[in-house]
């Protein structure tokens, strides 16, 4: 019933689409994605089965350790030591890796080898020749046990099925021990409750300090013996608690039969990680459970209906969208239940609780996206972050499993809280969302009490300062717009000057951001080229690409430029810009176009500047160029981290035509659509039909726009527009059209007057 609602789902989506109502709808999307771009070079993706924003990421773990294996899987690897039940995707730090389950044959070993000697250890290799990945779904063949590994998962459970040869010693280990990165364990416990069920938890420390996952793991086989170990020592009894435990069930196979185990994870309970079973998995039908997960999936990627004949171009875009949705995680029970920060479990919780939220990176675009693809979870996105706010004081910087990381530099919750009020989302509580971004923002920490009375961070008080300081005037900026919206112009006059501190970074004399000391010296010696990785005044990146970050007053940094044409040539000059970054910059400044670093966040909208001083089609060129050379559909198809969803939200925006370059003022630049003709499915049953006619590789020039029949001489579209869907029609030629977008009305604003 499922498949077929979903497929008249779909088909009365599309009744409205004259250019599409001969096609059959229903077609399922997600052959498009290939998850396994972005497992080479530096993309550190995920690789495994889940569901769009799930608490579970059932997937295999490689025995290799280090900054590619920040996922835990690299394709450049062959090994497996387990199939664990939480990865992260895109991260620059390698944490997770919880109730890691690893089926075996011959003599019990319980310590995972070494990848100098795997034979003395459990790990296996593999062939990626034997192995598939698509959304919902991941299998493998082990080969040192001849065993065939399948895996799904529902939103919290994680199902596996085992294909054993025949043996008298078959065996699944459950080893607490293993987690991934910085991750250990700290105390750990399992239990077999009666012949089909084990629990436990596992409670470790790592990027986050104190995690805690509860499990429960329901098998489909009787088990034949019990044994726990504390780390390789066999113990006694049916139960243990320790710092590094393990258990082995083992059992008798004949050739090919089928082992299934469904494991629930709770981040509270073994008895609600049960519960989450019988809610969401009850039965055993494993591949009744592919289909919901694949349908859970398509569900998601049928918001975005692409023509093109290019099917090379579907799948890196298809793959960008599936990206987009692996986080936020879910981070509560089916029953509500969830673990806080203050570490007290809160029940059943009126909103979904999140996790997972790698701000600094997701504000940017990810988070805008969200508004307009994923607006149903956008208010448990935002009731997370005030829950967070109530339990910490300060709204989450990057929260993970219950925990404050405190990573990166700003307060980057702020403008995706002032952004979703701004835009209308109701779901939430606004008077608790402006006390929250207030009181972060009111903090004496992280170089806020230097803001508050100087304007700006000394460069030799901290690190990072001049990183921490633009962020900072993004922020402050955002706080100020949801100020005057409600009417608070004593906050909005004193959050707007805090917005204009970005000024007291920048240096007149070489016109770049850069260290400043006190109100009369700068930080010397001075390379806008260096980049000491977290040793000096940026953070993952350099002078060339910090002085762009001012989304929130183009027009103030155009003026500190000198004007328009000294604002294009310095923006023209970074892309052509030559020197070296150093030995020690940062490994996430990559995919350089000149000093420009696609590959990291800060230059993610520095694009679309062009724009606001009246050259879109410049915008339109590098935009292009980046869409080719920095996404495709290789293994290492991402240029860099995949930042939980940002580097992907880049890629699924400026395909469509159009990004936010101000993460809270709900305009959407225009760049260069890539796709002939595109549906975005809408609230409301709205759609907004967007089609580029003579759109090439060579025709990438916006000429002119209609809206809804009507010309459109505007180089951006309002979120309140765009949302009330219609018509969007682009002319695209081969040449510059330098009159579109030139005016000032017609230009992309900060603010309103």
């Amino acid at each position: 019933m499922l498949l077929l609602s979903l497929a008249a789902a779909f088909t009365g989506f599309w009744a409205g689409h004259p250019a599409y109502s001969q096609q059959k709808q229903s077609a399922s999307l997600t052959k498009y994605v290939d998850p396994f771009i972005g497992t080479g070079f530096h993309g550190h993706v995920f690789v495994g089965a889940n569901v769009p924003f799930g608490a579970v990421q059932l997937g295999p773990s490689n025995i290799s350790q280090g900054w590619d294996w920040c996922s835990g899987y690299h394709i450049s690897d062959s090994t497996i030591v387990g199939f664990q039940h939480t990865h992260l995707s895109g991260t620059g730090i390698g944490d997770l890796g919880d109730i890691s389950f690893m089926p075996t044959t011959g003599p019990i070993k319980v310590f995972k080898g070494t990848a100098k000697d795997m034979q003395s250890g459990y790990v296996s290799t593999f062939s990626h020749q034997q192995e598939t990945a698509r959304p919902g779904y991941y299998a493998v063949q082990l080969n040192r046990y001849h065993i065939g590994v399948r895996l799904t998962t529902t939103q919290r459970v994680g199902f596996h099925e085992y294909t054993f040869p025949k043996s008298d010693q078959a065996h699944i280990l459950i080893d607490l021990e293993e987690g991934l990165g910085w991750d250990t364990p700290v105390k750990t416990a399992i239990k077999q409750v009666n012949d089909t069920t084990v629990t436990g938890f596992r409670y470790s420390k790592g990027w986050a300090k104190d995690q805690r996952i509860y499990f429960t793991a329901v098998f489909s086989k009787p088990i034949k013996t019990f044994a726990v170990y504390d780390s390789t020592a066999a113990k006694t009894g049916m139960a243990l608690e320790g710092e590094k435990v393990k258990g082995v069930l083992s059992f008798t196979t004949t050739a090919g039969e089928k082992v299934y185990v469904k494991v629930g994870i709770s981040p509270v309970s073994t008895a609600n990680a049960m519960a989450n079973i019988k809610a969401e998995l009850p039965g055993w039908n494993f591949n009744q459970t592919v289909a919901t997960a694949d349908a859970a999936w398509n569900k998601e990627l049928q918001k975005v209906q692409l023509k093109t004949t290019d099917e090379d171009k579907k799948r890196i875009f298809y793959t960008a969208f599936y990206h987009t949705m692996i986080a936020p995680s879910t981070f509560n029970d089916h029953n509500g239940d969830y673990w806080g920060t203050d570490k007290k479990v809160h029940s059943k919780a009126g909103f979904t609780n999140l996790t997972t939220f790698s701000l600094w990176d997701t504000y940017r675009a990810a988070n805008p996206l969200y508004t307009v693809l994923q607006p149903e979870r956008v208010n448990d996105m935002i009731s997370s972050m005030l829950a967070i706010y109530q339990q910490q004081g300060s709204l989450p910087m990057w929260h993970l499993m219950g925990n404050e990381t405190n990573t990166m530099v700003g307060y980057s919750a702020v403008p995706i809280v002032v952004d979703a009020y701004l835009k209308g989302f109701k779901g939430f509580d606004a008077k608790l969302a402006y006390e929250a971004v207030k009181a972060t923002a009111m903090r004496d920490e992280m170089g806020t009490k230097y803001v508050k009375n100087l304007g700006y961070i000394p460069a030799d008080s901290t690190v990072e300062s001049v990183a921490m300081g633009l962020e900072y005037a993004i922020d402050d900026w955002s706080i100020a717009q949801m100020a005057k919206k409600m009417g608070n112009m004593a906050d909005y006059q004193y959050f707007s000057k805090r917005g204009k501190n970005y000024q007291n970074y920048f240096d007149k004399q070489t016109h770049f951001m850069r260290g400043r000391v006190s109100a009369t010296e700068w930080r010397t010696p001075f390379s806008p080229f260096v980049s000491r990785h977290r040793k000096d005044d940026y953070t993952e990146g350099n002078a060339w690409q910090y002085t762009w970050l001012v989304p929130q007053d183009v027009e103030g940094l155009i003026a500190l430029q000198g004007g328009e044409q000294p604002f294009i040539k310095k923006l023209d000059s970074l892309f052509i810009a030559k020197g070296s970054i150093g030995a020690e910059g940062s490994p996430d400044i990559s995919g350089l176009i000149g000093q420009y670093a696609h590959g990291n966040e800060p230059s993610h909208h520095i694009t679309y500047l062009y724009a606001y001083a009246g050259q879109p089609w410049k915008t339109a060129e590098k935009v292009r160029y980046i869409l080719k050379n920095f996404y495709t559909s290789k293994h290492d198809g991402i240029i860099g981290n995949e930042d939980v969803g940002q580097m992907s939200s880049w890629y699924v925006f400026s395909a469509l035509g159009f990004y936010p370059v101000n993460p809270a003022n709900g305009l959407y630049v225009f760049g260069s659509p890539l796709f002939d003709e595109v549906n975005l499915k809408l609230p409301g049953g709205k759609t907004m039909h967007m089609v580029a006619h003579n759109n090439t590789d060579q025709n990438i020039y916006i000429q002119r726009i209609m809206l809804n029949g009507k010309s459109y001489t505007k180089s951006y579209i309002s979120h309140a527009d765009l949302m009330q869907g219609g018509e969007l029609v682009f002319e695209m030629g081969s040449k510059p059209n330098l009159n579109w977008g030139k005016t000032l009305q017609d230009r992309p604003y900060s603010a309103k007057p």
